[in-house]
């Protein structure tokens, strides 16, 4: 969005939604992860989102924000998104992995939770932005609808925090 902005393709970007963190593990939590602390254990089997994918950026900022770095130790697979992560956990490939908590929720039962301390947590935040060369009166319509009392309790209904 940064580059589409400074490119002059897109006017003021807007917050819509927000995220966060949360640890999955398999349904029968075989390694007992229980805090966040828990994924530094030696031995520990993680998986993560690869370098430059968002959630494993946003994994590597909450592990060194936490001091957890030595948790990078023990990735056993660096996937391309958070399905490829959850689906690793699910099928009980890893003890842990990190993903966002609206994809933990949508995992239903498949995965356990373990929250990730709000400390940890990085800025999760979610942007839409007007393209400068289109149909102005449709985009505000849409921006209108996603940041109204309708978009905002569709978002919330679905995990996802406030702006």
């Amino acid at each position: 969005m940064a580059d589409l902005e400074s490119a002059g393709l897109v006017e003021e970007r807007v917050p819509f939604a927000s995220n966060r963190l949360v640890i999955v593990v398999p349904r029968s939590n075989p390694a007992d992860v229980g805090e966040f602390a828990d994924l530094a254990r030696g031995g520990m089997k993680l998986v993560l989102g690869g370098e430059g994918v968002p959630i494993g950026d946003y994994a590597a900022e909450a592990l060194a924000a936490a001091g957890l770095e030595a948790a990078l130790d023990n990735v056993v697979s660096l996937e391309e998104d958070v399905k490829g992560v959850l689906g690793k956990v699910a099928l009980d490939e890893a003890d842990a992995g990190i993903v966002y908590s609206t994809d933990a929720r949508a995992a239903g039962e498949d995965v356990r939770v373990v929250e990730i301390p709000g400390a940890a947590q990085p800025k999760v935040r979610y942007l839409a932005a007007v393209v400068t060369a289109g149909d102005r009166d449709a985009a505000d319509a849409y921006l209108d609808l996603l940041l109204g009392e309708e978009g905002v309790r569709t978002l919330t209904a679905a995990g996802f925090g406030p702006r």
